[in-house]
């Protein structure tokens, strides 16, 4: 099954473990997974990193070509190579530079080539174009079902 991710960038470390153990649980059982990301901070690299543990595969769909110089801090350069290494497939949103149409462009790619969404989202507004709320509006829209994990205990950072 194809399975794409949304989620929070700025979840807390605590929350990280949270999410990790709720996205195991909604991946039990479920055969040949890939899981999709843009592999953002925060919630999309906790699922990647949870759909690799589980023996799946991982599709990254980047915003820009720039992503990686543009957005991915020093304290996440590790973590976010890492993953990325990992990947069956890296795609590219068609943009040059990182912002918010690049965001939703990539999100709107990714919700294209998936069979569900798990939003790791608290339910609230985004904070811009190509937050988790306009994710998961495109892909209610679009018809995809959509599982939104947000477990007892998780917060913002």
């Amino acid at each position: 099954m194809r399975i794409g991710v949304s989620g929070h960038t700025n979840i807390t470390p605590a929350t990280a473990g949270l999410v990790s153990r709720a996205l195991r649980d909604l991946l039990a059982g479920q055969d040949d997974v890939t899981g999709v990301t843009c592999l953002a901070r925060g919630a999309d690299q906790v699922f990647a990193q949870v759909v690799l543990d589980v023996g799946g595969r991982v599709e990254v769909v980047l915003p820009a070509r720039d992503y990686r110089a543009a957005k991915v801090g020093p304290d996440n350069a590790v973590v976010f190579d890492a993953l990325l290494g990992r990947a069956s497939v890296v795609r590219y949103a068609p943009f040059e530079t990182s912002g918010d149409a690049a965001y939703m462009a990539a999100s709107e790619m990714l919700v294209g080539s998936v069979e569900r969404l798990v939003a790791v989202w608290d339910g609230r507004p985004a904070g811009g174009h190509g937050g988790t709320a306009d994710v998961v509006a495109h892909a209610r829209a679009a018809g995809l079902p959509v599982d939104v994990v947000w477990p007892d205990g998780a917060a913002r950072g």
